[in-house]
This record gives structure tokens, sequence and C-alpha cells, in this order.
């Protein structure tokens, strides 16, 4: 492990989101868990200075990205394997996870904060009759 550093640039910012994905299931108690927690904060003050999240939640963000930044629900299906997996996300069916989010970010250039923020999901029950 290299030492900790502050993080002044998208590449920085890349190589600490890449670590902490790395670091993401880590016991807590850990020097891991901690290296995770200092990492997130870095990351968190770097995009929130430089990435400012939009007041909204990350499905909003999505179809925000799909009709108004180029994107399409089709390339999301293939950000995330399938357009199936893209369509129950943009409907909440399927909430984002850790792997999602970052494929997302990584791919859309939109910051990790803004994807993980809580959002309201469809329970099983709303749903309807399948």
């Amino acid at each position: 492990m290299t030492d900790i550093h502050p993080i002044r640039s998208d590449d920085d910012l890349a190589s600490a989101i890449a670590e902490i994905d790395s670091l993401w299931d880590a016991p807590a108690g850990s020097p891991e868990r901690d290296r995770l927690d200092v990492l997130s904060i870095l990351v968190e003050a770097y995009e929130s200075r430089f990435h400012p999240v939009p007041e909204a939640d990350p499905i909003e963000i999505l179809l925000f990205a799909i009709e108004d930044m180029g994107h399409s629900q089709a390339e999301l299906g293939e950000v995330l394997g399938s357009r199936s997996r893209a369509s129950e996300v943009l409907n909440r069916k399927r909430a984002l996870n850790l792997d999602m989010i970052r494929r997302i970010s990584e791919a859309w250039h939109i910051p990790i904060a803004a994807l993980a923020k809580p959002y309201p999901v469809l329970a099983e029950r709303e749903l309807g009759p399948v």
C-alpha cells in the first residue's frame, strides 16, 4: 500500500476510487477499513469541490444523462451488462449497487457521490402482478 495523499486531479480520483473498490469489504476495525474511510472522505471532498452534485436522486441524474447529455438507455444497458437491468434501474425496480455505480461513474463521468445517494425503489407489492 502506498501512502495516502490529497486528490488533486481526476487521475488521482480514479486511483482512489479503484482502491476504494478493492477495500470495500474490509472488516470493521481493520487498517484496511480505516484506509477505506480516509479515501472515501478524500473522494467526497474532491468531488464536492470539482464535480458538484446536483440536488437530484440517482435515477433523475441518469435520466438527465440520457435526455440531455446524449446517452441512451441502450448505452446504460451496455454499461450495466444488460438492457433489462438498465430498464429495471430506470423504472426503480432495482437499486443501484456499488459495482453498477462504479461502472456508470467511469463510463459517463458522473460523480460517485451523485449515484450513491439513497433513493426510493418500488417494493414488490407496488409493482403489481408480474
